[in-house]
Formats: C-alpha cells, structure tokens, sequence
C-alpha cells in the first residue's frame, strides 16, 4: 500500500487510547486521537479524513450521538463502534445508522484489522466510483442553500456566468462559492463533486461534452 492509512481513535480512556494506537501504528497506519466525542467533534472539519474508531459509552455525548452529528455535518467516514460488554444492542443501533462493524471490547488485533479492511474498503469504492445516493445526499446536505445551487448549476452543464444570471450573484460570488462546497464536500476536483452530485440526483438535463 503506497500511502498510510489514518485511523481517528476515539475513547476517552486514555489506555484503551495508548494501546490501539500502538497497534494500528506497529501495523502500518497513522493515528490521531481524540479523549472525547466532544473534542472529536470540535476537529473534524479541519481532519484529515480516515477511518473512525468510535467508543459508544462517553461522557457529554455517546457514540450514538457523535455519528448523528458527523451525518448532520455531511462527514461520511466509515465508522466501526468500539463496545464494552453488554452494549450490543446498542452497536446494532449504530449498525442501522450506517457504522461498518463493531468491535466488543477487549477485541483482538486480527478483528480491528478486519474492520478496518472493510471501512476502507469503502472509501476505495469512494475512490473509484460515485459515492452511494445516501453517502453523496449526506455529504451535500452539509452545504449552504447558495452553495447546492451552485453545485446544481454545475450538475446541469452551466458555466458560471449563467449560474450567475440564474441566481442574480456575480461571476465572482459564484466562483467563491463553488471553492468552498469542493472544500467542504472533501473534493479535488470538478469531475469529484459532479459524481456526488449526480449520484445524490442533482442535474436533470441531459448532459454532452462541447
């Protein structure tokens, strides 16, 4: 593998912390962590994205809570549930919310391995084709209502002076817009947000290369 995964390890015990980390690091992987969903949270749209080792009993907000709000903020990084004894159901509740795998604690190395085989697996896909309908909708939702008009502009083949008529904003604003929903969606280039938004429904004209 060319480049080194990063895994965002969050718990706040500071062992359990120490002791993955150690582990994902030995096993090739980059790790940050976070003691808190709360401080989680607070660094997710400046991090780096990766795959999520998430406790689901913290203090201040739970698992559960946290995932919600990664979805509300349009943050679709796979998720795999970290459990303490008992909290199954709970696990399985994350499982609905969309969480890749869950991991009952004390777990063993080949496990987490194999979790986060398949977290990453989803951003390979990510990589290699459109993102799914629920993946991209969640992602968009995350922008202003000014920027998803622009991105539908741009889904429909517009150029920027006419998404710019259309909407009674300058060329400029538009421009401005347009840099930061490709920020925000975690894009690099045009081609990228065109997937999320036709996957997500957006452009409803039929499309041909001029």
């Amino acid at each position: 593998m060319s480049e080194r995964r990063l895994v965002h390890v969050v718990d706040d015990e500071d062992a359990v912390r120490r002791s993955v980390g150690f582990l994902l690091r030995t096993s090739g992987f980059d790790v940050q962590s976070h003691a808190s969903g709360v401080a989680f949270l607070k660094e997710v749209k400046a991090a780096e994205p990766g795959c999520v080792l998430l406790d689901v009993r913290m203090p201040e907000i739970d698992g559960l809570e946290v995932q919600q709000q990664m979805a509300q903020r349009g943050v679709g990084w796979p998720v795999v549930i970290l459990t303490g004894h008992g909290d199954v159901p709970i696990a399985v509740q994350a499982m609905k919310a969309g969480a890749v795998d869950f991991l009952e604690k004390p777990f063993d190395k080949a496990s987490l391995l194999r979790a986060l085989a398949a977290g990453f697996a989803i951003f390979d896909r990510h990589d290699a084709a459109a993102a799914s309908a629920q993946e991209a909708a969640t992602r968009i939702a995350a922008l202003t209502p000014r920027e998803q008009d622009v991105l539908r502009g741009l889904a429909d083949g517009l150029p920027n002076k006419t998404i710019a008529f259309d909407l009674g904003i300058s060329p400029r604003t538009v421009e401005v817009h347009r840099a930061n929903l490709m920020t925000k969606l975690g894009v690099h280039s045009l081609s990228e947000a065109l997937r999320l938004a036709f996957a997500a429904g957006l452009g409803g004209e039929a499309r041909t290369s001029t």
